[in-house]
């Protein structure tokens, strides 16, 4: 059983400065765990040296070894879309702590669910407060200037309010920058100016002609803004006038996705569609290079999204809770169903390795196929192919779990590029 000790051949400790240079090189070896592959569990040791996955094999050599025995050594997780650092940046409702507190403590919240690369979906939107541009520009500043700090990689999702035009000249700035960023493109506004006899699910496609809408005098529109409308910080009459004002760019606005999609395939970033439900909606953005439909909300986006060859994200909490808390599609039947590739965190870290455990009991699938869901297959989406499986030459992104049967699993510890992000020794060990 992994003690969280290293055994280091020179006799000398893992944890002193002064040998950062040196440990790089070393190769350590994961003596006899079970290691999770793409299509199998075996016991094995894995060797790790300058970064990347050296050797799978026994009785590798080594000159620090981890006592692995018991343990379940898998590839660490991605998260494509988590927005729980919200929380970090304000607590409470309209109560702001600094950045740098808020990321430091995202960070190592990443590190000790196991999860060695994040995109922070910041929702850039065209209200003020918690999801404004100015909050966005400044919640990038801050993590691209903390980089060196942080224990795990921290990207960005631009989850970008379309009707936020405010946001235009920031996302085309972050594309570029050194966070390669990937761009979600959501639509909270006209979800919310729906009509009133028309469920979220079974909303049209957003920009056609014949889209029905509410009344924005009518006085149950405010309970369909409430959380915005709370994260803004305005009273109810100015945030529905600005709503108003804003609703009247409708027609401007495909044109203006337009743009940023060609500026995304430019950089090379992935894109994605948000909440989509019909199969027209997932063409129009498929047609601007978006290959990912994340969070469909029915079967007939998700099946557009299969038949087009598209990656289909839905979110870890739904799959632990058995449904989405909105009544959409239940991410544990779609991956059943084959409609489902990737899993994300959304507002929960700890959601992704429940997800898998609870799956994993229910006999979903084999479990080398559910881990791929929060790995292998999040890496293929946003084109990172160093990282998501077990394998040589790879890096060596890697969590280290206790998982006894018919128990929840518990990280023991977090590597990325076979460095130490998160080490724990429980109390019975």
């Amino acid at each position: 059983m992994f003690t969280g000790h290293v055994h280091d051949g020179t006799n000398r400790a893992v944890r002193d400065r002064s040998m950062k240079d040196q440990t790089t090189t070393m190769t350590t070896v994961f003596r006899g765990a079970q290691v999770l592959l793409s299509d199998d569990l075996v016991e094995a040791d894995v060797s790790i040296a300058n970064g990347v996955i050296a050797e799978i094999g026994s009785d590798l050599p080594a000159d620090r070894t981890v006592d692995a025995r018991g343990c379940l050594l898998a590839p660490a997780l991605i998260d494509l879309h988590g927005d729980a650092f919200e929380r970090q940046m304000m607590p409470r409702p309209g109560v702001f702590f600094p950045l740098e507190t808020a990321l430091l403590e995202t960070d190592r919240q990443l590190a000790a669910n196991g999860i060695a690369t994040a995109y922070h979906a910041l929702t850039i939107g065209w209200a003020p407060g918690l999801r404004s541009v100015e909050r966005g520009a400044e919640f990038l500043a801050a993590l691209q200037a903390l980089a060196p700090r942080l224990t795990v990689e921290n990207r960005v999702q631009l989850r970008w309010e379309t009707f936020a035009f405010e946001a235009v000249d920031l996302i085309r700035n972050a594309l570029q920058s050194p966070l390669t960023p990937s761009l979600a493109f959501n639509d909270h506004l006209s979800m919310s100016l729906r009509s009133f006899d028309t469920t979220v699910q079974a909303r049209g496609f957003e920009h056609a002609a014949n889209y029905a809408v509410a009344d924005l005098d009518d006085p149950r529109i405010l309970k369909r803004f409430g959380k915005d409308m709370t994260n803004s910080g305005l009273p109810d009459a100015e945030y529905l006038a600005l709503a108003r004002k804003v609703w009247a760019r409708r027609p401007d606005v495909p044109g203006t996705i337009a743009q940023l999609a060609e500026a995304a395939r430019a950089a090379g970033a992935p894109m994605l569609s948000h909440d989509d439900t019909r199969s027209e909606t997932r063409a129009f953005f498929r047609g601007h290079g978006s290959r990912v439909s994340e969070f469909p909300m029915t079967l007939e986006a998700a099946q557009a999204a299969r038949e087009g060859g598209d990656t289909i994200i839905f979110g870890s909490p739904n799959a632990v809770r058995g449904g989405r808390h909105i009544g959409s599609l239940a991410a544990a039947d779609m991956v059943e169903a084959g409609l489902c590739d990737a899993l994300a965190s959304d507002y929960f870290y700890p959601a992704m390795l429940a997800a898998v455990s609870r799956m994993d009991r229910e006999k979903r699938a084999d479990r080398a196929t559910l881990w791929s869901l929060v790995s292998d297959e999040p890496a293929r989406a946003m084109g990172l192919t160093d990282r998501g499986r077990i394998a040589p030459g790879l890096r060596a992104d890697l969590v280290l779990l206790d998982w006894p049967e018919d128990d929840a699993p518990a990280v023991l510890a977090t590597y990325v590029a076979g460095r130490a992000a998160y080490q724990a020794q429980p109390l019975g060990h």
